[in-house]
């Protein structure tokens, strides 16, 4: 069974970091893609980042946000600086159930398994 859990999130100013975890466990992380969502308040989840060979980022997070990943812990990361207000939201890890070769994906539908989420306030 295939299992995510992200730490890391918590309360924090405005222009300071957070770096958010995600343990994956039940299977390896090597060759597949890995994404990163975040819903905040009232409003529908949406793409944060992900990377399948190559890291991609949408443009609200581009340049202050960095994916990353350590294959021997099973673990990626995200390593976000000059936070704003409104990154404030809960924050997912996500994984396709199968290889996708290099494709980028950032339709949460293509993601099969979630992880609990990580609670990320920015204050002013």
């Amino acid at each position: 069974q295939v299992q995510l859990v992200e730490s890391g999130g918590g309360l924090v100013q405005a222009g300071g970091s957070l770096r958010l975890s995600c343990v994956v466990s039940g299977r390896t992380l090597t060759s597949f893609a890995m994404g990163w969502f975040r819903q905040a308040p009232g409003k529908e989840r949406e793409f944060v980042a992900t990377d399948n060979w190559r890291t991609y980022y949408a443009d609200s997070v581009k340049g202050r946000f960095t994916i990353s990943r350590d294959n021997a812990k099973n673990t990626v990361y995200l390593q976000m600086n000059s936070l704003k207000i409104e990154d404030t939201a809960v924050y997912y890890c996500a994984a396709p159930s199968r290889r996708i070769g290099f494709k980028i994906i950032t339709d949460e539908n293509e993601y099969d398994y979630w992880g609990q989420g990580t609670q990320v306030t920015v204050s002013s």
